[in-house]
């Protein structure tokens, strides 16, 4: 994005970079009155404000979509518990749009599983089956409806069998828009008394550019409208697919991160362009190094960073932590939730599927390969196992 970034990139690390890289302690937030957590909390440097990520801890805990293990995810209610839990960072939201071009947060288009619109007769038309990066997909999508269609619907827990608990929670919340979260960010910084960052994706961009519906270009409008496209903007920007944030990366001067899947997968973007390239050639050095020229991280799944054995159980860690940091970029791997199914074999405790295992083992075993961060569904659990880690 200029010559000045194209130098920082000859010495191996952006001006960006350099704002995401450094460590320095802190919660960011009480976390329930807990001894570990409190502190976290006492070891934060004070004043954020225009330091960029300098004034967030590493590890960094990522609330993803919120606090999802305790409230439906990507609702105000999901968001606002993050910060209460001591969140560095929310993922608000995953950022799809409607039919009339606003950019709203779901999980994925496909919103039967997230919200009640089953239960709306007036919407039973459109239900329908679509093909979504090559994978057929039955259901109700964002950009069928227009956004004063889908704020009369609210949200639901998508995993109720893993959290039956959120289902109490079911109908509290409408879907939020990505403007109404920048508004919230600010609101909630002046509330807290520090900085809010958030962590929005760009969901499916191929998919809604040949629908008319470019994702890139309305992101980087909201933030030039609020002032939050800078280089120290506490907004960080994501996605799966590495054009979506080449392209962000030629319209904002946001500090973006590439996600990555499992090994042998592609990248939708690469499948519709031809690119044979799998994820497994990314994370090799040269594509890692390639990755650096226009990102300051990666967000690789958890089993890119330590694979499982056939058992389940955690095999030994890759070089992929290492070989980042070489060419300069962070690593927040996803997604470490505190329920058996989700953790590594050796951190179960018996067999229900909403039964909470060892996640502080597991988080120790993941802080142990030098990330800096993590996405969590549960923050408080990731504050206190950072503190426990940072500890020794």
């Amino acid at each position: 994005m200029g010559g000045d970034q194209a130098n920082e990139r000859a010495q191996g690390i952006t001006g960006r970079r350099a704002i995401l890289g450094a460590a320095v302690l802190g919660a960011g937030g009480a976390v329930l009155g807990l001894p570990g957590a409190a502190r976290a909390a006492e070891s934060r440097t004070a004043g954020h404000g225009g330091r960029g990520l300098k004034g967030l801890p590493v590890p960094t805990i990522i609330g993803h979509r919120g606090a999802s293990g305790y409230r439906p995810e990507h609702t105000f209610g999901s968001y606002e518990l993050a910060l209460d839990l001591g969140a560095d960072i929310v993922e608000a939201g995953d950022l799809v749009p409607t039919k009339d071009g606003h950019l709203v947060c779901r999980h994925e288009p496909e919103i039967g599983g997230t919200t009640d619109v089953a239960s709306h007769p007036e919407f039973a038309g459109r239900r329908t089956t679509k093909l979504l990066d090559g994978v057929s997909t039955t259901g109700w999508f964002t950009e069928d409806f227009t956004l004063a269609e889908l704020k009369t619907l609210r949200a639901v827990e998508r995993i109720p069998a893993n959290r039956p608990h959120n289902t109490l929670y079911n109908g509290r919340w409408e879907i939020p828009t990505f403007e109404e979260v920048l508004v919230w960010q600010d609101e909630q910084t002046r509330k807290r008394g520090r900085q809010v960052w958030i962590y929005p994706e760009t969901k499916h961009p191929t998919y809604f550019r040949k629908l008319g519906l470019g994702l890139e270009e309305r992101v980087a409008k909201l933030l030039r409208k609020h002032g939050k496209d800078g280089r120290k903007s506490p907004v960080v920007l994501q996605s799966f697919e590495p054009t979506s944030i080449q392209k962000l990366n030629q319209l904002v001067d946001n500090p973006l991160v590439v996600l990555l899947s499992s090994a042998g997968s592609r990248p939708y973007d690469f499948v519709e362009t031809g690119d044979p390239r799998t994820v497994a050639d990314l994370i090799t050095p040269k594509g890692l190094r390639e990755i650096a020229g226009y990102a300051q991280g990666i967000g690789p799944t958890l089993d890119l960073v330590i694979p499982k054995n056939a058992d389940g159980t955690l095999a030994q860690p890759t070089t992929l932590v290492a070989d980042a940091h070489k060419v300069g970029l962070l690593l927040h791997p996803y997604t470490m939730r505190n329920e058996n199914p989700f953790l590594p074999a050796e951190y179960r405790k018996g067999s229900a599927p909403d039964g909470y295992g060892d996640a502080f083992g597991a988080f120790k075993r993941y802080f142990a390969t030098g990330i800096d961060g993590v996405f969590t569904d549960n923050a408080d659990t990731g504050l206190l196992a950072r503190a426990d880690f940072l500890d020794g």
